[in-house]
């Protein structure tokens, strides 16, 4: 149970449907990457937009998530998961494609911009709890550590490379000629999905039934594992907390690092590629740590960490400036990686066969939802109290989140069929 093949002696990088995974989050990350660049620089230089269209753009690609991801997660068990893999990521080619074409009889508009960072982020994160749901069909569940640390490593490398082309071909062409190359990169997406067993094509979750009262009925189980799972609770809530304090300070960054410290922007540009190097070695260690630990109290350790690394990036303005935001970037990319690829992990492991969309769907809504609420409340009080002030009040919240893992007197976990898959729970 719990993989799509009884090669579960198979290396992973031997294994065909793990390969595929790994190469569509290459390609998606590419595409992503080019996609989020080519809109905001087609929104400030195209279309002149100032600093609050920019921030709406952003807004705008997390707000599906955090609204439509439990409906999300409720449709990933209950349809054909491979045919919706393919779906999304066929409707995200054509989406992006409609802005280049806009382009070529003339008409791009502000409103036709956000429309697709809706329907895009929509779509992204539908693809992303289906991914969740998918993998642990595809692999052993004693793999699936090892599967998402591989998966984080193969999605950052499309993360280092994209940018990079994304802005020579933005240089060249322009930003909405260089979406047909973000277009493309999705294309390339599905038909890596499209290669994936067929057997991913048979629901074990809710089938096809729908109306209103099944529906909640259906969010309702998957809030119960949530609820009944309370390490797995509480790494939510605190994971909440410190996407609130951590966005706060990333809608800051560029401002603070650029107006207050006077970072040229080729510093800037390196801080930001020392995060993504991060995020590999992050990749790397993760499972090394999760083993040797349990991936609860890796859990805790690195969302302890990838807290207290927010603090730097207020110190930076005592001096040294550079220095201090490289430390900042290589520590909250090595700490928040490996702490949510633990937290993916142990919520893969603890949630039924048939009920892991639902469960997924949940988990990131409640992730995704302050992202923007510290975002916009982090530049409004900006303006009142100043920047540094501000990103020293984010990095206590998001400290004081994390901290919140390591509470005392939480109850043992509750015994059930899904025991042994529950060893998360303690040092291995």
């Amino acid at each position: 149970m719990g993989t799509t093949t009884t090669e579960t002696r198979v290396l992973l990088h031997r294994h065909r449907p793990f390969v595929l995974l790994c190469a569509e989050q290459v390609a998606s990350s590419v595409g992503r990457q080019i996609t989020a660049l080519a809109l905001t620089l087609l929104a400030v230089t195209g279309l002149g937009t100032g600093p609050f269209g920019a921030a709406t753009l952003l807004a705008l690609t997390y707000l599906p998530g955090a609204v439509l991801s439990p409906l999300a997660g409720a449709l990933v068990d209950r349809v054909r998961l491979r045919r919706l893999l393919v779906t999304v990521t066929a409707l995200q080619t054509l989406i992006v494609a409609s802005v280049p074409l806009a382009g070529a009889v003339g008409h791009i508009t502000l409103p036709h911009l956000y429309a697709v960072a809706v329907v895009s982020g929509t779509l992204t994160f539908t693809l992303s709890i289906a991914l969740q749901a998918a993998l642990p069909r595809v692999v052993a569940s004693e793999r699936l550590l090892g599967a998402n640390s591989a998966l984080t490593a193969a999605r950052t490398s499309g993360q280092i490379g994209g940018p990079a082309p994304g802005g020579v071909l933005v240089g060249l062409l322009g930003a909405d000629t260089a979406l047909v190359a973000g277009s493309a990169a999705y294309a390339v997406e599905a038909l890596f999905l499209l290669a994936l067993p067929a057997a991913l094509n048979h629901p074990v979750g809710a089938g096809k039934s729908a109306g209103v009262k099944s529906l909640t009925a259906e969010l309702g189980k998957g809030l119960e594992v949530v609820r009944a799972e309370h390490r797995l609770r509480r790494m939510v809530l605190a994971g909440a907390g410190l996407n609130l304090g951590s966005g706060a300070a990333a809608a800051l960054y560029v401002l603070y690092a650029s107006r207050d410290l006077a970072l040229p922007a080729w510093q800037l540009g390196a801080t930001y590629a020392a995060y993504s190097a991060a995020t590999l070695v992050g990749a790397m260690v993760a499972g090394r740590f999760g083993k040797a630990a349990g991936l609860w109290r890796a859990t805790q350790l690195f969302g302890v960490g990838a807290g207290a690394a927010v603090f730097l990036i207020p110190a930076a303005s005592l001096g040294l400036a550079f220095p201090v935001l490289l430390a900042y970037q290589v520590c909250y990319g090595i700490t928040g990686t490996v702490w949510m690829i633990s937290m993916t992990t142990a919520q893969q492991l603890v949630t039924p066969e048939g009920m892991r969309g639902r469960v997924a769907g949940l988990v990131q809504a409640v992730l995704l939802a302050t992202v923007p609420v510290g975002a916009l409340a982090g530049g409004a009080l900006a303006a009142w109290f100043g920047t540094v002030p501000v990103l020293t009040g984010s990095a206590v919240v998001a400290l004081l989140a994390a901290a919140t893992l390591w509470a005392s007197g939480s109850p043992p976990p509750v015994q059930s069929g899904l025991t042994q898959r529950r060893q998360w729970f303690s040092r291995r």
